[in-house]
């Protein structure tokens, strides 16, 4: 899996996948691929849906709905294209996160989700 240790805003030091907001009008799938490519350099693909998560991070007064994908890598060189948000990207094993995690995979792990079942 792929995680960036977040820099600045809510779950700040936190290892969070790559992702962001749908632009309006913009499918799942679309997103996904575009914010991995605009954060990491990468290329992914075969797309899928996955679980969503319903995250609520009182200090902040935020409340967000996280829908999660599953991608294959294919190419591109990792790197951290947003360096004011993300200090770097890494690869973990599933079974193997790091600590801190963001709290919409916290809340993922939580549900039992296996992205290889």
């Amino acid at each position: 899996m792929l995680l960036g240790r977040r820099k600045s805003g809510h779950g700040r030091e936190s290892w969070s996948f790559p992702g962001g907001h749908l632009e309006l009008g913009e499918q799942i799938e679309d997103c996904a691929t575009r914010e991995v490519k605009e954060e990491t350099g990468a290329l992914i693909s075969f797309v899928r849906r996955g679980p969503y998560t319903n995250d609520i991070f009182p200090a902040e007064r935020k409340h967000y709905i996280t829908l999660f994908v599953v991608a294959d890598y294919v190419s591109g060189e990792i790197e951290a294209r947003e360096p004011d948000k993300c200090e770097r990207w890494e690869w973990f094993e599933w079974n193997d996160l790091p600590r801190p995690l963001f709290l919409p995979i916290q809340n993922l792990l939580k549900t039992g989700f296996d992205p290889f079942s």
